[in-house]
């Protein structure tokens, strides 16, 4: 089944092919520039720190939909080892075995194709079972420091959390930026709280997954013409799931990821941030969400941190 029209006409006003030069493999992340982060510091008044990486646990947010997406598997290799002889220095040393966007994660600009493409108009061909991503790997995302704006849609709607068919819609975003009383800017990495995360941390991670609130397919305009950084979410399937347009399957991904450029991430837990903006007044911080360098891989966990 081919792509609908009105994904066409939407990628065509969103698309940053060649933007930023024939060669460019980190789209949107270019317009983090030194200014930018600069003055992303003056974001920071109290130093308050908080994280928002689930924890990597066996028993973590993936139900097995996803075939080969397994939660982190871990394993001791050698406990209190004495590896230079008796009497010497023990070690304990572990090993884990875990779907890269297994958890909080970000996802590379080469984890989706569509119409046999990726971004930059590079053929999807290119990501391979043995090499990876050829180009757009996430570590060529070598780091990810920007401002951080919270856009908390479930508060800005008067709610704890959103329902699960909730499409977060641009007019959603806007409420939220107003609720905030900050304007998202260029170089900004945006975090959308739906609340749907408290379904996991309630223990109902099927739930969590299905149904689910998220971005709708109108979003990616907004993010386009605000010239955002990247975007992260605190559900399993970043867009609206089951989605919004019968048998479209994630074009949010597709239209952010390839048309765009722009770096998304996904199972970010923005409970204690909602909190602690709440408490500050304040919704805009130091974001660093620095990815894992693994070469040539379609995403990576990250453990971000926000500094207000």
């Amino acid at each position: 089944m081919s792509l609908p029209d009105e994904f066409h006409d939407i990628a065509k006003r969103v698309n940053n092919w060649g933007r930023w030069g024939a060669g460019d493999e980190i789209g949107t992340l270019n317009l983090i520039t030194d200014e930018v982060v600069h003055g992303a510091a003056a974001a920071v008044r109290t130093g308050r720190r908080v994280p928002l990486a689930l924890a990597l646990r066996e028993d973590g947010v993936q139900t097995g939909m996803i075939p080969g997406r397994v939660n982190p598997l871990h394993a001791m290799v050698q406990i209190n080892q004495e590896i230079f002889g008796p009497g010497t220095v023990a070690c304990s040393d572990d090993v884990v075995t875990m779907g890269l966007q297994a958890a909080t994660h970000w996802d590379a600009l080469t984890h989706v194709s569509h119409s046999g493409k990726l971004y930059n108009g590079r053929p999807a061909h290119t990501v391979t079972a043995h090499g990876g991503a050829e180009f757009s790997g996430i570590d060529k995302a070598r780091h990810i420091v920007s401002r951080g704006v919270l856009l908390d849609v479930a508060r800005a709607r008067g709610v704890d959390r959103l329902d699960g068919g909730h499409a977060v819609t641009p007019e959603d975003l806007e409420a939220a930026e107003e609720f905030a009383g900050t304007r998202v800017r260029a170089g900004d990495i945006v975090l959308v709280r739906t609340g749907q995360v408290q379904v996991y941390l309630a223990g109902d991670k099927h739930g969590y997954g299905y149904p689910s609130p998220g971005l709708s397919v109108r979003t990616p305009e907004w993010f386009h013409a605000r010239d955002v950084a990247a975007v992260a979410n605190d559900t399993l399937t970043f867009e609206i799931f089951p989605p919004e347009m019968e048998n479209l399957w994630l074009p949010v991904h597709a239209l952010d990821l390839v048309e765009m450029g722009m770096l998304q991430g996904q199972n970010w837990n923005l409970e204690e941030l909602s909190t602690a903006c709440g408490e500050e007044g304040r919704y805009a911080f130091l974001l660093s969400a620095m990815p894992e360098p693994f070469v040539g891989a379609t995403g990576t966990p990250v453990a971000p941190v926000a500094v207000l």
